[in-house]
């Protein structure tokens, strides 16, 4: 059988038995993707089925057609889980066999939407009151990164948050995060106190002489200037670590 096809693998509990080789309008009606989530919702979809509407068909590879389905089998028996998943880069997605630059694109698509989704909180103006604030509205879009951004997120006079932007990126030690770079839209913008914020992609929290060096650095160019550090925030995956809180400023 080919790598491809499900049944040649211990099938998990919610799935059910469907021919997954022939093509899904030849499917049982209530098997079908689009018309069980109609019927019963998207939570009784397995994570393959709601790949397979992501995709909207399936392929041809040279051991035969592909359901969509099948592709998002093929994915989750890859990567392990869709948390798994999203953290992969386009090449990485095009080495499972059917997924081309295209699908591979739609599920990268798919990812940053729901990220965006879980940082926005509904569209609501964020008043940060402390670093929980920060980490809810831009954890989700850095946690997963494969390379360090430096970020500066500017406040108004009522800490809410006005807009961001990257000063960075590819790390602290490899591009100098300099105080002119970092407070020059701040000054721009007219804002009344900037937070700074990267990510670590290893995962490790802790900060590094070169992260507290820089902190120290910013939060004295930012005295002169009339424009406050608050805070400097680590990412790292879905924790945090708030430097003010450690009192590393």
């Amino acid at each position: 059988m080919s790598a491809l096809d499900p049944l040649s693998e211990i099938r998990p509990a919610e799935e059910p038995e469907i021919r997954y080789h022939a093509p899904i309008h030849q499917w049982n009606e209530a098997d079908r993707p689009r018309e069980k989530l109609m019927k019963r919702g998207p939570a009784a979809l397995t994570d393959a089925e709601l790949m397979a509407l992501i995709f909207g068909n399936g392929t041809r590879t040279k051991d035969g057609p592909v359901s969509a389905v099948q592709l998002g089998q093929a994915l989750v028996r890859t990567y392990g889980s869709l948390h798994g998943l999203s953290q992969r880069a386009l090449k990485e997605l095009t080495r499972v066999v059917g997924i081309g630059p295209a699908k591979a694109v739609q599920l990268l698509a798919a990812f940053e939407i729901g990220r965006r989704v879980e940082s926005q909180r509904g569209g609501e103006r964020v008043q940060v009151c402390a670093p929980d604030d920060v980490a809810a509205v831009y954890g989700p879009l850095m946690r997963d990164l494969k390379q360090e951004i430096f970020k500066v997120v500017l406040l108004n006079t009522a800490n809410i948050i006005m807009g961001d932007y990257t000063v960075s990126e590819g790390g602290l030690a490899a591009s100098i995060v300099e105080p002119r770079a970092v407070f020059q839209k701040a000054i721009l913008e007219n804002a009344a106190a900037v937070i700074c914020l990267h990510n670590h992609p290893s995962g490790n929290p802790e900060p590094s002489k070169e992260d507290i060096r820089v902190t120290r650095q910013l939060v004295e160019a930012g005295k002169l200037m009339g424009i406050p550090v608050h805070d400097h925030l680590i990412i790292a995956g879905t924790t945090y670590t708030s430097l003010a809180e450690r009192g590393l400023m």
